[in-house]
């Protein structure tokens, strides 16, 4: 054998033997999205750029439409190994402890979703993900789809409008707020709203997003909507087993935390887009877009940001978010006076 035959030989062993040992990680992650809606297809380049990234040393098996567990038992579904990441949100798991409300839907908060990727870029990772290795849990980054608007069959110009107003409301800290501002928040199931508004039995309703609130046709049915939303706006979260997380190589780690930044930005700027367009499309079809002025979103910061200290002292997980939370809207000048 020559001495450039050997070292070709060399070579090719050495590169045998690392691509033998390059460590695979196979991911199976389950989302309440379908793979139909934006969110959905949102998610699926999510997982086409790990793998492409990683040279398909990350594979997932992914999971639309809750389609293993329940919405709200994907966390613990995680957790327990029956599937490795959650792609849900924290709001599903206030029961388990109220901090959760303050990672999955930060109400009377933040005005846009860059602000509220801000502060978990700046201060308040550890916080959160403090509260998720309580459960054996590793939060990896956040999606947020931007402020949700509101359908009603009464305008909603300021808070005045909100007395004496039914709307559908999900459990929790929103019905505090609201009825702390005169509303009447009536907890039902999304699959409810419809029937309640067509018969009159809620005068309107927290859904989602105003542009998903088009696709879900509540405007067919109700003609006043608020642009820009203030009152929600959910974290969506990528949360994956602490264990597992922390066997992986750091490099698979860096290459998700890349890519679910990177889909952090994309959900913000395609919901900014299509949000829009809903507006501009709804105006034309007759349904009156009410926006708040700063004395009135002020208003419901207050209301919204007095019902935080409640929920903090409930847990110390719960107080630490919240403290950061106040700390960081500090520096933005949106604490309510």
């Amino acid at each position: 054998m020559t001495f450039r035959n050997a070292l070709i030989g060399a070579a090719t062993a050495t590169l045998i033997a690392g691509a033998a040992s390059a460590q695979a990680t196979n991911l199976r992650i389950q989302t309440h999205y379908a793979p139909e809606t934006v969110s959905g297809k949102l998610a699926a380049q999510f997982i086409d750029d790990i793998q492409v990234m990683s040279n398909g040393e990350i594979t997932v098996e992914m999971f639309y439409s809750s389609s293993v567990v329940k919405s709200v038992e994907t966390f613990d579904a995680a957790a327990s190994g029956i599937l490795d990441c959650d792609m849900t949100g924290g709001a599903y798991q206030t029961g388990k402890n109220p901090a959760f409300q303050f990672v999955g839907d930060i109400m009377g908060g933040y005005s846009t979703p860059y602000q509220q990727l801000a502060w978990l870029y700046n201060g308040g990772f550890e916080a959160a993900d403090n509260l998720y290795g309580k459960y054996n849990m590793k939060l990896v980054g956040w999606w947020v789809y931007g402020q949700e608007s509101l359908a009603s069959s009464r305008p909603l110009a300021g808070p005045e409008d909100l007395k004496d107003w039914k709307f559908r409301s999900p459990p929790g800290l929103e019905t505090e707020i609201f009825a702390a501002m005169g509303a009447k928040p009536i907890v039902m199931d999304f699959t409810e709203i419809f029937t309640a508004l067509e018969t009159g039995i809620i005068d309107g309703a927290d859904a989602s997003g105003i542009a998903n609130n088009v696709g879900l046709g509540l405007y067919d049915i109700v003609k006043h909507a608020n642009y820009p939303g203030f009152h929600s706006m959910p974290s969506d979260h990528l949360a994956c087993r602490a264990d597992l997380w922390e066997s992986m190589p750091e490099h698979h780690k860096r290459i998700i935390d890349t890519a679910m930044q990177k889909l952090a930005l994309q959900t913000a700027l395609t919901f900014e887009v299509k949000n829009t367009e809903a507006v501009a499309q709804l105006k034309e079809d007759g349904v009156t877009i009410h926006a708040w002025s700063e004395e009135d979103l002020g208003a419901f910061r207050a209301a919204a940001q007095g019902a935080w200290q409640g929920w903090a002292d409930k847990t110390p997980e719960a107080r630490a978010l919240v403290d950061s939370h106040m700390a960081f809207l500090e520096k933005l000048g949106l604490v309510a006076e």
